[in-house]
Order: structure tokens, then C-alpha cells, then sequence
């Protein structure tokens, strides 16, 4: 029975890991394939040291991201209120309704921050008046806004 070896992955390999991944294959994967096309590196105490440089790098990119994250948060809850202007019929019925597209511009123009707004959660919105939205900011961070929805 052959010997597994060791090998550091350079970029995602699917079913075998993500880059900079510490992974066991057999022999002959690593030898024709893995290393020869650079998708990973053989074991050595220097690879590793890059390995966790890398590691450590990448946390705090993520942490400084986060914390953005948890700032922009911050700002939205002082503004406190965004207003969305639609056209009205009878009985304060919008007509169409407000999308999470609407929402995104609204902030904006306010925050002079763009948002992707497929991270915003919208209600269902068909008529005038109070309503809240949700907008994911980070993988940890969600918004909760409020939305008032007015005639023009």
C-alpha cells in the first residue's frame, strides 16, 4: 500500500480542499498533477510559515471587515428613517410595489454607500406607510431599517 505525501494547496481544488489548505494524496496525484500544473506546494517549514502568515493575514482582513461592517450599522440606526416616494391611487395603494432596488437607492443617496441589493430583505409593500426592511452587511452583521413610503 502506497504512502500518503503532504502538500500545501495553492487554490481551490474541488473535493480535496481551499487554498492554503495542509492536505494528504496519494503519491502520484501530487506528483502528476498537484505539483506540476501549481496547485500546491510540497511540505516544508517555510511553506507552512507562509501558510500561517497568510492565515493570520486573511483574519484580519476579515475582522477589519467586519468591524466596517458593524460601523456602517451604526450609522444606519442614527439616521433612523429612510423615506421611499411612490406614485399612489386610490385608498393609499402604491402603484407596483417598493423593491429591495428602491431600498438600495434610498440609502445611497443617503449614505453616499453603495449597497448590493440583494442583501436587502424588503416586506411585501403595496400601500403607504411604516415598514421595516433587513440588510445584510457582513455574514455576522444584519440592519434593521426603517422605511416610510410616501406619495409624490
Amino acid at each position: 500500500m502506497a504512502k500518503r505525501v503532504q502538500v500545501v494547496l495553492n487554490e481551490d481544488v474541488l473535493s480535496l480542499g481551499k487554498d492554503g489548505d495542509l492536505v494528504e494524496v496519494a503519491p502520484g496525484y501530487a506528483r502528476n498533477f498537484l505539483l506540476p500544473f501549481g496547485k500546491a506546494l510540497p511540505v516544508t517549514p517555510a511553506v507552512l510559515k507562509q501558510v500561517e502568515h497568510r492565515r493570520a493575514k486573511q483574519a484580519e482582513q476579515e475582522l477589519a471587515l467586519k468591524q466596517e461592517a458593524i460601523d456602517f450599522q451604526t450609522a444606519l440606526v442614527t439616521i433612523g428613517r429612510f423615506t421611499v416616494k411612490k406614485q399612489v391611487g386610490e385608498d393609499e395603494v402604491i402603484f407596483g410595489t417598493v423593491t429591495n432596488g428602491d431600498v438600495a437607492e434610498v440609502i445611497e443617496q443617503a449614505t453616499k454607500k453603495e449597497i448590493d441589493r440583494r442583501n436587502i430583505t424588503v416586506p411585501e409593500i403595496h400601500r403607504t406607510g411604516n415598514y421595516k426592511a433587513h440588510i445584510k452587511l457582513h455574514s455576522e452583521v444584519t440592519a434593521e431599517i426603517n422605511l416610510e413610503v410616501v406619495s409624490y
